[in-house]
């Protein structure tokens, strides 16, 4: 961890599979709405201020910079029902201001999950467990690189460790975890 980042406790306690995480605020007005705007209703007008939020969040951490970026993906029906995925959205801005390679189609999402926004812990983690896996043919890719994951918002860190544990068992170097809120 870069010199003056702690980690909190539930991560000393049960440590993530990711090697950082960076959220630029926390999960409050105004920016809870900010994030819903984009996530629920497309507003892509917000998505580039968002992004250089986290990419200023980034830089300011001292974390090191990772070789790519990739999104936290939608399942299918989720995206359809969206028109967009906030993640992409986010994470191409985010790549592109720190000049990293974004890909979209590295990590896929397998299973379609129900709403977790309103599960306990446990349910949560229930319900992602092997929801993800590395697309076919992008295990080359993915293999030896350090990856930046990027999500709108962390609540428990269930489905961004998942996530991660997809990308580490197909081989990265690394993951870390990077969003634009974190609820406290």
């Amino acid at each position: 961890m870069p010199e003056g980042v702690d980690r909190c406790g539930a991560c000393l306690a049960l440590p993530p599979p990711f090697s950082h995480a960076v959220a630029a605020v926390d999960y409050g007005f105004p920016w809870s709405g900010l994030v819903t705007a984009l996530k629920f209703h497309a507003a892509l007008d917000l998505a580039g201020a968002l992004a250089e939020l986290l990419a200023d969040a980034v830089r300011e951490r001292g974390v090191p910079l990772p070789q790519a970026v990739v999104p936290v993906p939608l399942g299918a029906d989720r995206l359809a029902e969206r028109g967009m995925n906030q993640a992409w959205e986010l994470a191409r801005r985010v790549a592109w201001r720190l000049r990293l390679v974004s890909d979209a189609g590295w990590l896929q999402r397998r299973v379609e999950t129900p709403h977790l926004a309103d599960l306990p812990r446990a349910e949560r983690e229930r319900a992602i467990r092997g929801a993800f896996a590395v697309a076919p043919g992008a295990a080359a890719r993915v293999r030896g690189q350090s990856i930046a994951l990027v999500d709108d918002v962390l609540t428990t860190g269930a489905t961004a460790s998942e996530a991660a544990r997809a990308l580490l068992a197909a081989g990265a170097a690394s993951v870390q975890l990077w969003v634009v809120a974190r609820t406290p």
